[in-house]
């Protein structure tokens, strides 16, 4: 060949090799595939395929359409997945693969959704201000009817926990709304406090009451867990067109995979923390916490994780905190989370094992009362039993001081009451227990409250004073 002929084939072999680079370029990576083998409970095994755990994986079998499952564990070259949808059909030999970016999730009565996902398979979910107004559920899809999501974009979930010497303490007050909650145990910007009762108490009812009354620019709705009724008559009863517009709903009821219930905890934090990082104050309202935990307890008893306390196994208290850290203010005081999480203290018993982790990680607890709830006080706040740990530094001296006489009386009430009730006491014997007679009427008045009823911080406080001093002399 002359030197002619080989200078003038180069731009045909430049050319082929350009070609081939484009080629290979659009072409998808080689899949790795692996096999199911298992299906035992609520968890599927697979061989053949490793993932770091969280990534997402579709299991596929002919004339079925396809399961996502999410990676929770592994045991040598065995990994464990716990699906996010019907695993019914499914059966030994199906294909395990890792999720590609786009992968369509059959939706009943609705387009497929898209899941986003990055290139390791790891769950990208979708933030901003086209969330309000909005309910969605903890994969992101719209429940609403109300069309395709708009303004927002896609980010990861796992996101970093913010160093705890770069956050502001709570110094600022916050106005719930709520007469007894304002004066007796004043929540301040950026707390973690948790709604601890039975079922049946009245804890919808108090969270839609400061949902609708809170301080907030932007509100954050958990539904984890709970009865799908409840979701329509929140959204519609509760919070209203005004409250509505200012929220985002995120619901993941009872009938929801373990594995749906706990994302939809997360991806609730997950938007909070969107709005918290731009500067706004967010009120975060997880109904609930308790369900949470029984989500985590099913997936880890699935997995083999041994049972510790009640049949909870050591992950669960490892998740809780995990969760209820990533609430608070931001950085240098930048935005902030107010979260309020109610638990669920299974038989009233305030020593269920969650119901305690859960108080020893919160800066605070509402306890609702089953009696008072019966005897038709709403809300039925058991004051004695409840506390606000950073009270002392979000309200004045003189306020700290009228809340503790406020309790003071009031529990010395509650502790003559079966005396005074059957007759047995003589007034004069206790002095400070007859002024607590005396006002136990207005005091007891003063905590109750119509749920359409909002009340002030400052209204608040002239009521508790005015309660705790008609028994003064006069000038």
């Amino acid at each position: 060949m002359t030197m002619h002929e080989t200078g003038s084939s180069a731009p045909k072999w430049q050319a082929f090799l350009q070609g081939a680079r484009q080629q290979v370029a659009q072409e998808s990576t080689l899949e790795v595939r692996g096999t199911l083998t298992r299906l035992a409970g609520l968890v599927l095994e697979a061989s053949g395929i490793r993932m770091p755990v969280g990534s997402q994986c579709v299991v596929t079998m002919k004339a079925r359409e396809p399961v996502l499952a999410e990676v929770v564990g592994f045991s040598g070259d065995r990994a464990y997945l716990m699906p996010a949808g019907d695993v019914h059909g499914l059966s030994s030999g199906a294909g395990v693969a890792v999720a590609s970016a786009y992968v369509p999730v059959p939706r009943l009565g609705e387009a497929p959704l898209a899941r986003d996902l990055n290139a390791a398979g790891l769950l990208r979910l979708p933030l901003g201000d086209g969330l309000l107004g909005r309910v969605v559920d903890s994969q992101g899809a719209p429940m609403d009817r109300m069309g395709p999501l708009q303004d927002v974009v896609s980010k990861p979930m796992d996101r970093k926990p913010i160093n705890a010497m770069d956050r502001a303490p709570v110094r600022d007050p916050l106005d719930t709304g709520v007469r007894s909650i304002n004066a007796l145990l004043t929540v301040g910007r950026g707390q973690r406090l948790g709604l601890f009762a039975g079922s049946g108490v009245g804890k919808s009812v108090l969270l839609g009451m400061m949902a609708r009354y809170t301080q907030a620019d932007v509100i954050v709705v958990g539904l984890i867990g709970e009865r799908g009724r409840e979701v329509k008559e929140f959204i519609e009863d509760i919070l209203g067109a005004d409250g509505r517009a200012r929220s985002v709903v995120v619901a993941a009821p009872a009938d929801a995979p373990p594995l749906l219930r706990m994302q939809g905890a997360s991806y609730a934090t997950a938007i909070a923390e969107h709005f918290r990082d731009q500067g706004r104050h967010v009120l975060l309202l997880m109904d609930s916490l308790t369900r949470y935990a029984m989500a985590q307890r099913e997936i880890a008893l699935a997995i083999g994780e041994p049972p510790a306390t009640k049949g909870y196994p050591p992950s669960c208290f490892a998740k809780l905190p995990q969760l209820v850290e990533r609430s608070g203010n931001g950085l240098h005081g930048v935005g902030s989370i107010t979260a309020f999480y109610t638990v669920l203290s299974e038989g009233d018993d305030q020593q269920d094992p969650i119901a305690d982790a859960a108080r020893a990680i919160l800066d605070g607890h509402i306890v609702l009362s089953r009696r008072l709830a019966e005897a038709g006080h709403y809300p039925a706040i058991d004051v004695e039993q409840s506390a606000s740990r950073v009270m002392h530094n979000v309200v004045p001296r003189a306020h700290f001081e009228l809340a503790r006489r406020f309790r003071s009386l009031y529990s010395k009430y509650e502790k003559g009451r079966d005396l005074v009730q059957i007759g047995a006491y003589a007034q004069g014997s206790d002095p400070l227990l007859d002024e607590a007679i005396a006002l136990h009427p207005p005091m007891h008045q003063f905590l109750q409250q119509d749920m359409l009823e909002a009340s002030g911080m400052e209204e608040a406080l002239l009521g508790m004073e005015m309660c705790t001093s008609l028994s003064r002399p006069g000038p």
